[in-house]
């Protein structure tokens, strides 16, 4: 193997972050895939934890992970095209594997682009198993005139709302209201902007 050095990311100045935005470009034009590595959550506190791979002067590796639970990673993963199959992935979940470990998760997910060919070559190489699909909606453009029409109203969630959220949530994928309790507190942000539909021509209780 070249001479690469992996370290944890620290720093994350507008350029550092850049650097991560052009490797992940160069690796969705390469692929042809829908390549997201969750830049945006990259944050010096409470944001995703991440682990650099350079040679030289060139980022060429990224890895990145987060915690809904405190159960399971969900891991992010790019590494520069013409550097893979060099070890380089398998380099950067071995010194992510001991934080990770550290923070007491028990399992790790890895993310990957349905349209992405090495990523999902990568995986069956190593031996991973398929879990769940996750799917993206765009909202392009929005009719409130079509949505009064039918009864609905779309409101800001509130305080009071947390309870239905949980209960709701729960029902509609199947996990336990503790599960689902504990995810929504881990991954209420400040940014994170959630939407009630209220059936207005219901009578409250």
């Amino acid at each position: 193997m070249q001479d690469y050095k992996f370290f944890k990311m620290n720093d994350f100045s507008d350029h550092q972050i850049a650097r991560i935005r052009m490797l992940e470009q160069l690796c969705k034009n390469f692929d042809g895939s829908s390549l997201r590595v969750g830049i945006e959550s990259l944050k010096e506190n409470g944001g995703d934890k991440a682990i650099l791979c350079q040679l030289g002067n060139q980022l060429i590796g990224y890895l990145s992970w987060y915690t809904s639970d405190e159960i399971e990673a969900n891991i992010n993963a790019m590494v520069h095209p013409n550097y893979r199959r060099q070890g380089v992935f398998r380099s950067l979940m071995y010194n992510a594997a001991a934080e990770i470990q550290l923070q007491g998760i028990k399992a790790c997910r890895i993310r990957i682009p349905s349209n992405s060919i090495p990523g999902i070559d990568c995986v069956k190489h190593l031996g991973a198993n398929f879990s769940t699909s996750e799917f993206s909606i765009y909202l392009n453009r929005f009719q409130s005139d079509r949505l009064h029409q039918s009864g609905l109203v779309l409101r800001l969630e509130e305080d009071r709302d947390f309870d239905f959220m949980v209960e709701c949530s729960s029902q509609a994928f199947g996990d336990s209201e503790s599960w689902t309790k504990n995810y929504f507190k881990h991954t209420r942000e400040p940014e994170r902007v959630t939407y009630l539909a209220v059936d207005r021509l219901t009578p409250s209780e």
